[in-house]
């Protein structure tokens, strides 16, 4: 069954779904989507994957994007950890979600890096990250300058409009600009890295133009043994989507591992 609403977090609603098994009867999958996504833009692969899996299945656009509340703009630079540390944990709280395993592309991979190494993350069991960046990089930002000019001159705000509505402008400017501040050539995520104590599988396209393998490798050296990752051939920036099959057989093994390592979800 599928269940839509808009949350209160703080003093701003988020859009939510629910999918699936409620948290107190199974492990529940969290989708976190990327810098320009929101629920509608994941289409039917998180419901597939929580099909496939018997799992629950928990998504919601962040502030200013898809039908949740606007935000102020500008964004600041520690946005990502603004989510990663205190909306999530938040929210996972307040839908009672009890073990987990996140999912998250690009700005959402590395919000479940914030939050896995940098929180007490009790209800987490797993963390895979899709086309996830830990730092700053040249090849980051042509591309997001590219997709600026794309937006301004181009196609891209109608295309964003048709999943962001109202919150196109805010959508697209709150990550376009973020990313080109000054101050964001010094934005870091390795030192949470260490601290992560759950299973991780980080996936990269080998032809993404956000992030070059540095990313793979640093989450993965730096991350511990219980890390694995993998790289697709020909595929680009959204691996789920680039290479749909690839990805989801590997992100359901993954998942199937974990629910073999975890105890039943108590009702307490």
């Amino acid at each position: 069954m599928l269940k839509t609403t808009l949350m209160d977090i703080g003093a701003k609603r988020l859009e939510t779904v629910w999918y699936g098994p409620p948290p107190e009867e199974a492990l529940t999958l969290v989708f976190l989507h990327e810098g320009l996504g929101c629920v509608d833009m994941w289409h039917d692969f998180p419901y597939r994957l929580a099909r496939t899996t018997g799992c629950g299945l928990l998504i919601y656009s962040r502030l200013g994007y898809g039908r949740s509340d606007v935000c102020s703009l500008p964004r600041p630079v520690s946005f990502m950890h603004d989510e990663g540390l205190h909306i999530l944990p938040e929210l996972l709280d307040r839908t009672m979600v009890k073990q987990c395993v996140i999912i998250g592309h690009s700005d959402g991979g590395s919000i479940g890096i914030i939050y896995a190494g940098g929180t007490p993350a009790l209800p987490l069991k797993g963390l895979i990250t899709e086309a996830a960046h830990v730092f700053c990089e040249e090849i980051s930002l042509q591309s997001i300058r590219e997709a600026r000019e794309r937006y301004v001159t181009g196609d891209l705000r109608k295309k964003l409009e048709k999943y962001h509505g109202r919150n196109t402008e805010s959508a697209f400017w709150g990550w376009n600009n973020v990313w080109l501040h000054p101050d964001f050539k010094h934005w870091n995520l390795e030192e949470y890295l260490p601290n992560i104590q759950v299973p991780v599988l980080a996936i990269q396209g080998e032809n993404d133009p956000y992030g070059s393998p540095a990313q793979l490798e640093a989450i993965v050296r730096q991350s511990g043994e219980n890390t694995e990752s993998l790289m697709i051939s020909e595929c680009g920036h959204s691996p789920h989507s680039d290479r749909s099959e690839t990805t989801f057989q590997a992100m359901k093994d993954f998942i199937l591992s974990i629910k073999m390592k975890t105890s039943p979800v108590s009702r307490d």
